[in-house]
């Protein structure tokens, strides 16, 4: 055999000693295809937003292959280990991805590329091709934005501010509880919006529900019906700008701006969250006595636990809530949101166990809008120019409605 025939065969073999695809003819077979689909990529399993197979392909071969091995998403020598590949197969594995026909898909595109990029390793053409003088772009988006859009970050979120809250909805809206029960003989199953399969479960729900709209997302039924500006049985839950207003609409734009692809660069995405982590509970708080200035004004509590090491109120509050003073029964009265900073001793056994406070001493600091400061900005926030007062109290913490804990608001301190 002649040496330009050696090469030939040589050059026609992968490293396993088998014939390989001309890397244009397997990029025109199954890369196009991905690339020209009107359906979205099993990026979906992943990301809720933000990121497609699309993105990592244009319309030319080389120009894919030369985009991609000059972002460090080819490996030449070792194809099989190429980033890309690794990043479509992210969450294969998972048994809470979606379902069987996009786990098929993940596995055709999977194959698709992989097989690809053998062919493009094994074309010395392609192996050597210089680095242009101008690298074709792909249409990615930065790593920050398509982080942004993971659902497992998303679904930290919504535990944060949307699951924490639901016992403000009293369990009208929890699956499969007694009252629920009944309100899904009466309404049908749309009232179940707390999904017993728990926050994940609950999320995927609301994003294919009509309880978020992507277009108008302040007038989403999630928000309007809480404020009851659409008919609520449950009356009124939110008031504009109060703690559940805040996360539930934080959130909801949030998800609008994902869909809609708004964050085109890491400055669009929303500030970085370094609130404490929350916790829900049915521990309930009443202030009873309360003067007619805080009548039918929002009404912040703080709660700080006493250090009795330190001989001193902890600096960071405990537990939060808030709801509007019922000024004509001079009482003000709310579940408990527990708060901890992430990674402390105290979330990680919130987080495996059932969040509580233990019976003790401690101080509640009353903040009231008197001046309709959240009403007319619902991003604002209550400080020293509304504190109320504070006061101390010694508290089981039991839970349930008819177990309240009680403080005195006519003992109140500045």
């Amino acid at each position: 055999m002649c040496r330009a025939a050696a090469l030939v065969v040589l050059f026609a073999l992968a490293p396993e000693g088998r014939a390989v695809d001309d890397p244009t003819k397997v990029f025109e077979e199954r890369i196009l295809p991905i690339f020209k689909s009107p359906d979205p990529s099993s990026c979906v399993r992943c990301h809720l937003a933000a990121v497609d197979l699309k993105n990592y392909i244009l319309p030319s071969a080389k120009d894919t292959f030369l985009a991609l091995r000059d972002q460090g998403l080819i490996d030449i020598d070792k194809p099989e280990n190429s980033k890309i590949l690794a990043l479509i197969n992210r969450g294969a594995n998972d048994p809470k991805a979606a379902g069987l026909i996009t786990a098929k898909k993940q596995k055709a595109e999977y194959e698709a590329f992989a097989a690809w990029i053998r062919a493009c390793a094994a074309d010395p053409a392609l192996r050597n091709a210089p680095k242009p003088e101008k690298v074709p772009a792909l249409g990615t988006k930065p790593a920050e934005v398509v982080r942004h859009a993971r659902k497992d970050r998303m679904l930290e979120s919504f535990e944060k501010n949307i699951w924490s809250l639901r016992f403000r909805c009293m369990n009208c809206h929890t699956e499969g509880n007694p009252q629920n029960d009944k309100l899904v003989k009466e309404y049908g199953e749309r009232v179940a919006w707390f999904k017993k399969g728990g926050p994940e479960a609950t999320m995927e729900y609301l994003l294919a529900s009509k309880l978020i709209d992507l277009e108008r997302p302040e007038k989403s039924l999630l928000l309007t019906k809480p404020l009851n500006e659409v008919k609520h049985g449950g009356g009124v839950k939110f008031v504009v700008g109060d703690q559940g207003y805040k996360a539930v609409r934080a959130w909801v734009e949030d998800v609008a701006a994902m869909k809609a692809g708004k964050y085109e660069k890491a400055a669009d995405l929303p500030p970085k969250d370094t609130a404490p982590k929350q916790f829900g509970t049915e521990a309930w708080l009443k202030i009873e006595k309360t003067p007619d200035a805080w009548g039918d004004k929002l009404l912040t509590v703080e709660v700080f636990a006493w250090d009795a090491k330190a001989g001193a109120w902890e600096r960071e509050p405990v537990a939060t809530s808030d709801r509007v003073v019922f000024g004509k029964g001079k009482v003000w009265q709310h579940t408990l949101t527990l708060l901890a900073i992430p990674g402390s001793d105290r979330a990680k056994a919130w987080e495996k166990g059932k969040p509580t406070l233990p019976a003790g001493k401690y101080l509640v600091k009353v903040y009231v809008d008197s001046a309709e400061k959240v009403k007319k900005d619902w991003k604002a926030k209550l400080g020293a120019d509304e504190f109320a007062g504070q006061i101390e109290i010694q508290a089981q913490w039991r839970e349930g409605y008819g177990a309240m804990t009680v403080a005195d608001a006519s003992r109140a301190k500045r």
